[in-house]
């Protein structure tokens, strides 16, 4: 099957976005939580990434109160389902603390083993279990069809 020519001439897919209520807060829970490296860019803004070159900005919104859908939730890797069951225990645990919201139990779900949370701002996040590479396999398999990475009986990769 060819491939159109695009319209634009794009490089690269750099970075999204985040909203946060309290910035220090905010960047506290990033750090001591999750581990990410935090970069103050102005009084109103954090960069934010973990292990790539794909970043987040993180802007303050003092008056922010909408939680993120579902299906916007923003995934965490880690290597095996053991590390998805010891971070969620850790959520958990730590879940007043940080004010974490609607901890999910962890499950078999898109090929993956995952659970999700909503953090104080109303992001919402997935710790799941993936190869080195997270979702780039599925750029690896090529168009998929039916239910694709969503059936349930998707064969989970393995390393």
């Amino acid at each position: 099957m060819d491939t159109p020519s695009p319209a634009l001439n794009l490089n690269f897919l750099s970075h999204g976005t985040l909203i946060a209520k309290d910035l220090e807060a905010t960047r506290k829970f990033y750090t001591e939580f999750f581990g990410l490296e935090v970069v103050r860019t102005s009084e109103i803004s954090l960069m934010i990434r973990l292990g790539g070159n794909h970043v987040y900005a993180v802007v303050e919104q003092k008056k922010h109160d909408t939680e993120m859908n579902f299906l916007f939730h923003n995934g965490l890797d880690v290597t095996t389902d053991e590390e998805v069951d010891a971070a969620h225990k850790i959520a958990v645990e730590q879940a007043e603390k940080w004010g974490l919201k609607r901890i999910s139990k962890p499950k078999q779900q898109h090929g993956t083993y995952s659970f999700y949370f909503w953090d104080v701002d109303g992001n919402c996040w997935e710790i799941l279990s993936n190869p080195k590479g997270g979702y780039t396999r599925i750029f690896e398999q090529g168009n998929q069809k039916g239910r694709g990475h969503m059936a349930k009986n998707y064969e989970r990769p393995t390393d």
